[in-house]
């Protein structure tokens, strides 16, 4: 990477209207996680942002000091301690009186494994973070070994036969600590996302946002594909939308059609599949009692002869 020394490197601070992932960065063609970043620098507006990355593909494409593909000053901390690193940046935030959000950028094994603890207690004492999980379902930087997020029937370099648990519901797990606002971003769904994050850019306390974030490399997708992928997920039930207000309150955000050949077509378009020989069929009861939850928090309870 060249260019220039940024100024944030200098201890200043970014100018708002810098976008927030800089071309020239180290992501992968097709990367989810790079339209995630994009999606979040439309959403802050003018808003003033401290950025914490874990180890993750996100550290990597940050790129070698003393240059930044970040629009926001950063701090790359370990595998674990992201929540924790934020914590205190939120509490320094707090007495500038800036008005600067600090949210925290990191992958599902820095989210749904290695980061679990500090994640839990943040939440748990209601920091005033924004934590957004891009959910690629690997641990895509060190070499796409299985996470707690790695969906069922999917090969990993550690699974090569396809994983055989299923999917951590790492969404439930946030709003049973009644955080302020939990909630799924489709990147198929762009306004909503967006909505979303402006959303939780603007509440106070504990925020979280997991965003399914395709990765050619680990789901062995076309990169053009990923946006479509996405849509494939909400359309057949296997990724749903939703919100949730102070653990209580749940929204559905985008209602599936619940369709086979969506699902199908979902698991076609990725050779992570293939050993696996997993089907639509072998998916969708586990699909469809995650819904009957769904809709049961809800409070829009659907007849059984209607359920997915």
């Amino acid at each position: 990477m060249t260019g220039p020394v940024y100024p944030e490197m200098m201890g200043l601070s970014c100018p708002v209207d810098d976008p927030l992932l800089r071309p020239g960065n180290g992501n992968c063609g097709g990367c989810g996680m790079s339209t995630a970043l994009q999606f979040l620098g439309r959403a802050r507006e003018d808003r003033k942002l401290q950025m914490v990355i874990p180890a993750s593909c996100a550290a990597v494409s940050v790129g070698p000091f003393p240059y930044t593909a970040m629009g926001a000053p950063t701090i790359l901390s370990t595998f674990g301690a992201a929540s924790a690193v934020a914590t205190g940046l939120s509490h320094a935030a707090r007495l500038n009186g800036d008005g600067t959000r600090v949210v925290c950028w990191a992958g599902d094994g820095g989210t749904y494994d290695i980061g679990m603890a500090s994640l839990s207690g943040a939440a748990e004492r209601n920091e005033d973070i924004l934590y957004v999980c891009y959910d690629n379902e690997i641990y895509g930087n060190t070499g796409g070994q299985r996470s707690s997020a790695t969906p069922h029937g999917a090969s990993t370099s550690t699974t090569i036969r396809g994983k055989t648990e299923h999917k951590k519901d790492v969404l439930a797990i946030l709003a049973a600590h009644r955080i302020p606002y939990a909630a799924t971003v489709s990147l198929a769904h762009p306004q909503d996302a967006i909505r979303k994050m402006r959303r939780a850019l603007d509440l106070e306390g504990f925020r979280f946002l997991q965003v399914l974030a395709p990765c050619p490399t680990g789901w062995k997708s076309e990169p053009a594909l990923g946006i479509e992928l996405v849509r494939l997920a909400v359309r057949s039930g296997l990724f749903p939308v939703v919100e949730v207000v102070d653990g209580r309150r749940t929204t559905i955000n985008v209602e599936p059609d619940f369709a086979d050949e969506a699902l199908e077509l979902y698991l076609s378009l990725q050779r992570r599949y293939q050993r696996s020989e997993i089907s639509a069929a072998d998916l969708r009861p586990a699909i469809e009692r995650h819904w009957r939850d769904l809709r049961a928090r809800s409070g829009r309870i659907v007849p059984a002869d209607r359920e997915p």
